[in-house]
């Protein structure tokens, strides 16, 4: 049987990036030696600490790398001395933004799943959450985010321009409606196309590629309604499709159904590169602590494997942070009742992607930090 080999380039960035990363890495690892694949990892500089290496937050040798890998692992950027500074003239934040530019990832895809054990930790009413199961679409690459910006001379007045053609509505909502034909058939448009232009043509566009996808349920709701209706009934979305804005803004509140921002991956795809990456920040705080949930980036490293048309691989990932979450191997964020570093959670996710019933062999040694994978 041939080896599949891929080439995967690593972005631990700022905080406790490296950490999380580290642990996803530890978990590839793993898979690579169970199902007998070849992974090979390039460590690049981007975020703050390009900044402080280079001068620049995404370095032209680190963008080079990016488009000569198969997929590309990010961890985190940010650092509290440029958030805190508006007048800072070189901003971590700019070195993703260009990456997306450069690598042309116009999708960003972003599951929302409320994990029975740790429904408690959801500020919502378990009631109202159990069995959410969401995959939310947002176009990356367009609207305010990208379009013309600056201020008037008087410097008293600013702009932010949104704008949007046909071809980029229509490659994203040909991968949302493909996703709905692959799961519960519904796929939900959030747009203002009650004000907004761009969202009229959103909604245009959309109603006419509906009928290449007959098996798929499609309807609209306007953004500040969707907001409010992800907060009552969760349960009611499949699929969700949006711009860019609005997209941040619903994932990220979509995000709290989890109970925790380190359990949530996400993917952002174009026709020729993809990256991967968890949705929380840098979380300097905990940087060097071990109390960082390195869930979100494993679970990140499962979707590069459904990237790589590796299914199988992407599930045993699944069942293995599942199984970990069931043994409450999880750090303190997850269940302070717990003493679990980071690498601990990762090196028990990794043996049980080996074979679950050995992991619970080592999980003793894991705890008293005697025994570590790979």
């Amino acid at each position: 049987m041939d080896i599949l080999s891929k080439r995967i380039v690593v972005l631990p960035g700022d905080g406790i990036g490296p950490e999380v990363c580290g642990e996803a890495v530890r978990v590839l690892h793993a898979v690579a030696d169970r199902f007998g694949h070849a992974f090979h990892f390039d460590y690049q500089l981007m975020g703050a600490c390009a900044i402080d290496a280079t001068g620049a937050p995404l370095p032209d040798a680190t963008l080079a790398a990016c488009h000569q890998a198969d997929a590309v692992l990010l961890g985190a950027i940010g650092d509290p001395k440029y958030d805190n500074n508006p007048a800072a003239p070189v901003r971590p934040e700019q070195g993703l933004l260009r990456l997306r530019k450069e690598l042309g990832l116009y999708a960003n895809i972003r599951p929302v799943t409320a994990y029975d054990q740790l429904l408690e930790h959801s500020p919502l009413k378990a009631e109202r959450i159990q069995g959410t199961d969401i995959l939310i679409f947002r176009e990356l690459t367009g609207g305010v985010y990208f379009g013309e910006k600056g201020r008037f001379d008087d410097g008293n007045s600013a702009y932010d321009n949104c704008t949007y053609s046909r071809a980029e509505i229509e490659r994203i909502a040909h991968r949302a409606f493909r996703a709905a034909e692959t799961r519960r058939h519904k796929l939900t448009l959030v747009d203002k196309a009650n004000v907004l232009e761009t969202s009229r043509l959103w909604r245009e566009t959309v109603q006419q590629l509906a009928p290449q996808y007959p098996s798929v349920a499609l309807d609209y709701l306007f953004v500040d309604n969707a907001a409010m209706q992800i907060i009552l009934n969760p349960r009611q979305f499949d699929v969700i499709l949006t711009e860019n804005m609005f997209g941040d803004i619903i994932s990220d509140e979509a995000s709290v159904i989890a109970g925790s921002l380190g359990l949530l991956p996400s993917a952002s795809v174009g026709d020729a590169a993809a990256l991967f990456e968890p949705i929380h920040g840098s979380y300097p705080q905990a940087k060097g602590k071990g109390i960082a949930n390195p869930i979100a980036t494993i679970l990140s490293a499962a979707m590069l494997l459904d990237h790589f048309g590796l299914p199988e691989e992407a599930d045993t990932v699944r069942d293995a942070v599942q199984h970990a979450l069931d043994q409450q191997v999880v750090t303190p964020e997850l269940n302070p009742a717990t003493r679990y570093t980071t690498e601990q959670v990762g090196s028990f996710i990794a043996y049980a992607v080996l074979d679950i019933a050995d992991c619970e062999m080592h999980r003793n040694n894991i705890r008293l930090g005697m025994s570590t994978i790979i």
